[in-house]
């Protein structure tokens, strides 16, 4: 990626300009550089009925840095990455299975492996396929260095490992996008969608399909190139989703009308001859939009409606000059037209700040939940904050009411930063990644439970 745009110098407004394996790490890095544990936290003004508990604590040759999300499977098992750690130091793919008394072990699935084939630094997290394969992506590493599309297959002996397969190399030749910072989605047919945030035609970053072809081998096409004309996005770091009549939604960290990001719609042709992309809306920094829409994908609620959040911009400036981030609802209109609403705007007083993926999910009662990279009531992390995540609940007249249900604290044990977002049981329990703190400061995964 070529910096066309710049953040601000924070921690909290880093951006991947330039999207080298070592940039990335360092960026994470330095949250623990910057950051000293302090023993006079400010505890919370007021306490949350949520109790969370860290599952697991990354040191370094199990993984560490958890960058994305997690996945779950029927059993109860959790399965991510990490951006770093593991035999090679280039990130790992792990498990986590529940144990007899309340415990969880963990589990290394793979070693990524900086050796020219295989990728590494793994930003996103993972997709299964019915058969129980594991699919995902790397932001470098492959080929040509660029990425890679991978898939893990267990196997048929339950004691055996997993075998790993790179289905795509990722190619910086004009045509072919790199760079893929976000995971990857199926359709019903078995193809693979995704994005790149770099590459394609006007080296803007592309959507990509990945079809499986007979002999085990699968075919990737470029769907759209984004091009940096004024209207168009550019740079789409986040994940995709598909609605019932097969038309793709995402977004783009960049661009637009105002330059600071868009949600689009790519649509296929009825001939397949291609795909037709609109942009839904241009994000607008006018002090009330919010912008940079980072790693976070966007969900549908059962009414056809799209929720996301951004990372910068919205009501409140305590966290940095750029604002500290909205979580917002595009709603279809008559024509083909969406109207956009913020639901809330982060950084009021002790509140969270800068959704960095927040990965918004619903409850079965439409209340929204998610995660912020800063914020909250802690100071351990200095005035940037530690994280939290937070719940909206739709109220009368079609506002919403935020609680922040936990506060992120670098004590030693909690984690700190989660720069991903969450997943639900069927209890209704919360699961989620920090990228820093744990008993090794190597990040965690941390369960939360309704008191």
């Amino acid at each position: 990626m070529q910096g066309k745009k710049q953040f601000q110098n924070s921690l909290l407004n880093i951006i991947p300009q330039a999207a080298t394996a070592a940039l990335a790490i360092a960026v994470v890095f330095a949250l623990t550089v910057v950051l000293t544990p302090s023993a006079q936290a400010q505890k919370p003004a007021t306490s949350v009925a949520w109790n969370e508990k860290v599952l697991h604590s990354f040191g370094g040759t199990d993984g560490s840095l958890p960058c994305s999300g997690l996945t779950g499977d029927a059993a109860g098992n959790l399965y991510g990455t990490t951006c770093a750690g593991g035999t090679y130091n280039d990130g790992t793919v792990f498990e986590l299975k529940p144990t007899v008394g309340g415990g969880w072990t963990e589990k290394v699935l793979h070693n990524f492996n900086n050796n020219g084939a295989d990728g590494y630094l793994p930003e996103a997290g993972l997709t299964f396929d019915a058969a129980g394969n594991l699919y995902g992506t790397t932001l470098m590493g492959g080929t040509y260095n660029y990425g890679t599309v991978f898939e893990l297959i267990p196997s048929p002996n339950a004691a055996g490992g997993w075998t790993e397969k790179v289905l795509h190399n990722f190619n910086k030749n004009g045509a072919d996008g790199y760079e893929p910072w976000a995971s990857l989605i199926f359709d019903a047919v078995g193809n693979l969608y995704g994005t790149s945030g770099a590459g394609g035609t006007y080296n803007d970053g592309t959507v990509f399909r990945l079809r499986p072809t007979p002999g085990g081998g699968w075919t990737e096409q470029v769907l759209h190139s984004f091009n940096w004309n004024g209207t168009d996005g550019y740079e789409p770091f986040a994940s995709l989703i598909l609605d019932a009549a097969g038309n793709l939604y995402g977004m783009t960290f960049y661009g637009g009308h105002y330059g600071v990001g868009t949600v689009f719609e790519l649509t296929p042709s009825p001939n397949a001859a291609g795909w037709t992309e609109q942009v839904l809306h241009s994000f607008n920094s006018n002090g009330e939009d919010g912008f940079y829409p980072w790693l976070d994908g966007l969900i549908f609620d059962a009414t056809g409606n799209l929720y996301g959040t951004t990372y910068a911009g919205g009501a409140y400036y305590s966290c940095s000059s750029l604002g500290c981030g909205t979580v917002f609802e595009l709603t279809p209109t008559g024509g083909g037209g969406w109207t956009e609403q913020v639901l809330h705007s982060f950084g009021n007083g002790t509140d969270g700040a800068s959704p960095h993926a927040a990965g918004l999910i619903f409850d079965a009662a439409g209340n929204l939940y998610g995660t912020t990279y800063g914020g909250g009531s802690y100071s351990s992390c200095g005035s940037l904050g530690c994280g939290t995540v937070f719940e909206l609940t739709p109220s009368g007249g079609g506002g919403w009411t935020e609680q922040v249900l936990h506060n992120f604290d670098w004590n030693g044990m909690d984690g700190i930063v989660p720069s991903a977002g969450l997943i639900s049981d069927a209890a209704g329990n919360l699961y989620g990644t920090t990228v820093n703190g744990g008993t090794s400061d190597g990040g965690t995964v941390f369960e939360l439970t309704r008191n």
